[in-house]
């Protein structure tokens, strides 16, 4: 019984907020005003691909990338690196622990792949603090 009153209560709320609007669309007629008659604001300064926070963002997004490389590819005392995990798994191999080496398999195989994507992060960066130094915007090189 609940469940009904929530849902004529949603009905009638939504009914109210699109009253004149959903008449004016049942008729088929146009509203009186469109956002593209009424929008004569300034027009955006950038492409709007967000290249301006990116260039004020790039030290900031080059040092985390680096923080995450050297941890992954820390010693196998470094918490979060490959080699750490790599041992944990040799070690779950050792004792027959087939459930817990085939999860931490997995888990292993994507930080290595991670440490690919993240290399690649760092070259597509340095080009993108290149351009934005090239165009003197954000935080460049």
């Amino acid at each position: 019984m609940h469940r009904g009153k929530s849902v004529i209560v949603a009905c009638a709320a939504t009914a109210a907020l699109l009253g004149p609007v959903g008449v004016a669309a049942a008729d088929g007629s146009a509203p009186a005003s469109t956002p593209a008659a009424t929008s004569s604001a300034k027009p955006h300064k950038g492409a709007g691909d967000g290249s301006r926070g990116l260039c004020k963002r790039a030290k900031k997004i080059d040092k985390r990338l680096d923080r995450a490389l050297k941890r992954l590819q820390g010693q196998a005392n470094v918490k979060g690196s490959v080699a750490r995990l790599a041992k944990r798994v040799e070690r779950a191999k050792k004792v027959d622990h087939t459930e817990v080496e085939t999860f931490l398999n997995h888990k292993l195989t994507f930080r290595r792949s991670l440490v690919t994507t993240l290399e690649q992060r760092r070259k597509d960066l340095s080009k993108v603090q290149t351009w934005c130094a090239s165009r003197g915007e954000g935080s460049g090189t």
